[in-house]
């Protein structure tokens, strides 16, 4: 704040708000990057949370939230029989090669 007898003086740069195209640009970026995230599951019909995390160099890290457990996942799935969407564990979902573990796998 400028006081009475500081007229005639420079300004000083603490004195002035800083504003920084840098910023600006993350926050944008940030918020634009989600809405299209949040409209590419809208339209694959999926009502999905998603979660973020920060990375090493002040990045984020973007992470469906599990609609069963509320966990932080990296891929969800659909059971296609019921539709029920949730990650691999919620579903009891397994890999073939565990599935048919130490049986011969026919071609």
């Amino acid at each position: 704040m400028i006081k009475p007898y500081d007229l005639g003086k420079n300004n000083l740069v603490e004195n002035c708000q800083k504003i920084q195209i840098d910023d600006i640009v993350r926050r944008v970026n940030k918020e634009t990057k989600h809405q299209i995230l949040q409209s590419q599951i809208e339209s694959m019909g999926l009502k999905l949370n998603l979660l973020t995390s920060s990375t090493r160099f002040n990045g984020i890290r973007y992470w469906f939230s599990c609609p069963i457990c509320n966990r932080r996942i990296g891929t969800i799935y659909r059971d296609p029989v019921n539709l029920t969407v949730g990650c691999r564990n919620c579903l009891n979902l397994q890999y073939k090669k565990q599935r048919f573990k130490g049986m011969i796998e026919g071609e």
